[in-house]
């Protein structure tokens, strides 16, 4: 008898959609299904892997995190997906199910049409691909181009793309979606939430399943167990450089840019996190998470920020022969002035 396949999902979203507290979450609620995690961050600052490694989920073990980092999984599918997966199938004990959290700047749809190679496709299955939504940013207008400035525009030169880089990689991800995801919700009324449906059907003409969420909360029966098996009809989810580039050049992550921060204890979290808007608004800052060392506190400061919203809790003790200090990940478009940003962070301290 033929054993049976491994269901893998795909948990794709922008910068900051709340992916890593919706798997925290999962993980918790598996009702003893041993899970295999493979993480994938833009930069070389694995901050989602250290805060699932630190959930303490029996059935997810540290062994069981994988990390890639230092790119976007869509990019690299040959060079780090693929030997992960190998290496993963080969053990002793095989995962009851493979969660995949991509970067949030990454494409799902060539991750997910690796699932077709040989080697792997007779092992494991895409159970789904579920996309998780910043619906407060929605709702903001974050990934809506103006779009009769840019008409304005197009009138004078024809050769401008409608939409911008970050227009696409949502309309991307979305466009690939099993099940959509629309988190934060709680930071909206009805009549936002509303809107924010509208938008996100609009987007794409498939019609995936789409629930609400808050804080990421959503039952792992809902999560796991789709059964849908995407890599048969990834064909039918091409993302806007596949059409635009069939046969042609590959896709690249050139339109953004991330750096890490290093600074010293900081003596008012409250105060940074005020100062640090103003950076974060300053510069069109897309995303900044990382640790910082508290003066004081035995506790790690886990600091989150998504344009102007910024969270901070401390989320473990420091541990004995740790070297304690402040990291924060910086994600950005390309033309962002690195030096300049890294100078006005140091300059908060």
């Amino acid at each position: 008898m033929s054993q049976q396949k491994i269901p893998a999902t795909v948990i794709t979203g922008f910068l900051g959609a709340g992916k890593t507290t919706m798997i925290r979450n999962l993980l918790s609620n598996t009702g003893g299904k041993k899970i295999a995690l493979i993480i994938n961050e833009f930069g070389d600052l694995g901050v989602d892997g250290d805060v699932l490694k630190g959930c303490g989920a029996e059935n997810c073990t540290e062994d069981d995190i994988i990390e890639l980092t230092n790119g976007c999984i869509c990019c690299t599918v040959a060079d780090d997906f693929i030997p992960t997966m190998t290496k993963l199938l080969e053990r002793a004990q095989r995962p009851d199910h493979i969660v995949i959290e991509t970067s949030g700047l990454a494409l799902p749809q060539p991750l997910v049409a690796a699932f077709n190679w040989p080697d792997i496709r007779s092992e494991v299955t895409v159970d789904g691909v579920i996309t998780v939504v910043d619906s407060a940013a929605v709702a903001a207008g974050r990934f809506a181009d103006d779009h009769d400035a840019v008409d304005a525009r197009r009138a004078d030169d024809a050769s401008l793309d409608h939409e911008s880089p970050i227009e696409e990689l949502f309309e991307d991800q979305l466009t690939c979606a099993d099940l959509i995801v629309l988190n934060k919700t709680d930071l909206l009324d009805g009549e936002g939430l509303s809107r924010v449906r509208h938008e996100v059907a609009s987007r794409i003409a498939r019609k995936p399943a789409m629930i609400e969420a808050r804080n990421g909360e959503v039952p792992a029966s809902v999560l796991l167990g789709l059964g849908i098996g995407t890599e048969e009809d990834i064909g039918n989810r091409k993302s806007h450089h596949e059409l635009e580039h069939e046969g042609g050049t590959p896709h690249d992550h050139d339109e953004f840019d991330s750096f890490v921060v290093e600074l010293g204890p900081i003596d008012d979290p409250a105060g940074f996190a005020e100062k640090l808007k103003g950076v974060i608004a300053e510069h069109d800052v897309l995303r900044l998470k990382g640790f910082a060392d508290i003066a004081g506190k035995q506790m790690r400061l886990q600091v989150q920020a998504v344009g102007g919203r910024i969270d901070q809790y401390f989320d473990r003790a420091w541990a004995p022969g740790e070297a304690r200090g402040t990291r924060l990940v910086v994600i950005g478009l390309h033309e962002m002035d690195q030096n300049t940003v890294r100078k006005a962070i140091q300059a908060l301290v």
